[in-house]
């Protein structure tokens, strides 16, 4: 059988992550066909990888404006998109209008009109799209639907879910381009898919209405000066900045050669800035978010994201009318550096404090108890290099746990947060439907794509 052909688009931090798999682990099944990037210096990084430690081969490279010809010369079979978020619906709808399938680094967009573009390509040419939702495949995660499933706790009716990011990991989506909200969808679109995914999943059910608050409280220029850090602000970047040598929000790109190949060299070509203050001015997303969504099937869920805590995890409540199961997720502090999977690591911060995974049961007129978990390591609670054997095996059994999220199933994540945007600058209820053509005849997820 012949390998299977994979494009890359977009050849940031992220893509490191599915394309060392790729051409190592699962090279007999695939081959890698192409680059494409709007950076010359990112793609020269990339294939100096390539063809030096990870022992494969450069391949062709091409800029961003040439997509088109990359599809036509080197014919990938899947188009895999890791570019900024802003761009994955033109990358998707144009790689499916040439006949290929597409997986895409969540979220798959950022805004109603681009989801509905890409659910009508789909339709016009019934091609795959599939959505890299790494948080289901974590091991620890896919014991709570397993629970649930179960009908441990009975029918679940409500779930509360407290995501905090901290002053490591949330304070990089400040730096970034996540910060402005034409690039990202705030992130409530960018991070908090992966959360409204992981609900969707777990409860097997389709949001349907969605209301939201959400305020830049912490980070910017005004926030500081009004909690008396007007020093943190007065430089527009830290690197080469010798006044943010203190700066406990600091980021020095010539400290990592990973940075800076990637993007200290780059910046000349690009304009982009990978290090920037994250109190300066202009930035236009929130950092505290809460919203309230009720789902088709009837279940409520309670969500809040906060990004300028000092320690990062989650809580998760699942209340069902047979009991509770409480979720707990305090593994440490990251943020993405670029680095292979090999040299993944937690960061050492300060009050980073990892007391570890746990699920809990409570049932109703029963002693509670603790659920053993399986073991995980690795990115992402060890879900990243699952995931990588499920896009890359070539003879993937079938998963029981129905963990392949498709385009109708990457629509119901990113619409909620699409509906909180929505929801916030109107300070009105949304409906999801209104915003995309979601299947009206389904209830459960399962049902969809």
């Amino acid at each position: 059988m012949s390998p299977h052909r994979f494009a890359f688009v977009g050849t940031g931090s992220r893509a490191i992550s599915f394309l060392e798999p790729l051409v190592t682990t699962y090279r007999d099944a695939n081959e890698l066909v192409a680059l494409c990037d709007s950076s010359p210096t990112r793609m020269a990084y990339y294939n100096g990888l390539l063809a030096g430690d990870l022992g494969y081969h450069a391949v062709p490279a091409y800029p961003a404006d040439q997509f088109d010809a990359l599809l036509r010369e080197t014919r990938p079979q899947t188009v895999f998109v890791c570019s900024k978020d802003s761009t994955h619906h033109d990358y998707i709808i144009r790689s499916l209008r040439a006949g290929c399938d597409v997986i895409t680094e969540k979220p798959m967009t950022i805004d109603a009109a681009k989801c509905r573009a890409i659910l009508e390509a789909q339709r016009e040419t019934g091609r795959r799209v599939r959505v890299a939702f790494n948080y289901r495949w974590a091991p620890f995660r896919t014991k709570v639907k397993e629970l649930v499933a179960a009908g441990t706790i009975g029918r679940i009716r409500s779930v509360n879910l407290e995501y905090l990011l901290d002053t490591n990991h949330g304070a990089d989506y400040f730096r970034r381009w996540h910060s402005s909200a034409a690039e990202s969808g705030t992130l409530l679109v960018h991070k908090s898919t992966h959360h409204f995914d992981l609900v969707n999943w777990w409860l097997d059910a389709i949001p349907a209405q969605v209301f939201a608050y959400g305020d830049l409280v912490f980070y910017g220029k005004v926030n500081a000066e009004a909690r008396g850090d007007a020093r943190l602000t007065r430089y527009p970047r830290y690197t080469g900045e010798p006044a943010a040598a203190n700066d406990p929000f600091r980021l020095d790109l010539d400290e990592s050669e990973v940075f800076r190949r990637l993007y200290r060299a780059a910046e000349a070509e690009s304009g982009y800035l990978r290090d920037r203050n994250v109190f300066r001015e202009g930035i236009d997303i929130p950092d505290q978010m809460s919203l309230n969504v009720r789902y088709r099937t009837g279940e409520l869920l309670t969500y809040s994201l906060v990004c300028y805590s000092p320690r990062e995890g989650m809580r998760v409540c699942l209340n069902g009318d047979r009991g509770r199961i409480e979720y707990h997720e305090f593994i440490g502090t990251h943020m993405n550096r670029g680095v292979r999977p090999k040299d993944f690591k937690l960061d050492e911060k300060p009050g980073a404090a990892a007391d570890g995974e746990w699920i809990r049961v409570f049932p109703h007129f029963q002693p509670d108890y603790l659920v053993p978990l399986p073991p995980a390591a690795g990115a992402h609670g060890g879900a990243d290099a699952i995931l990588c054997r499920h896009f890359f095996s070539g003879n993937a059994a079938p998963d029981a746990w129905q963990r392949t999220a498709g385009h109708e199933q990457g629509a119901a994540s990113i619409l909620v947060g699409i509906a909180g945007v929505e929801s916030m600058r109107t300070n009105q209820p949304v409906n999801l439907s209104d915003l995309a053509p979601l299947r009206p005849d389904a209830f459960r997820l399962s049902e969809l794509a």
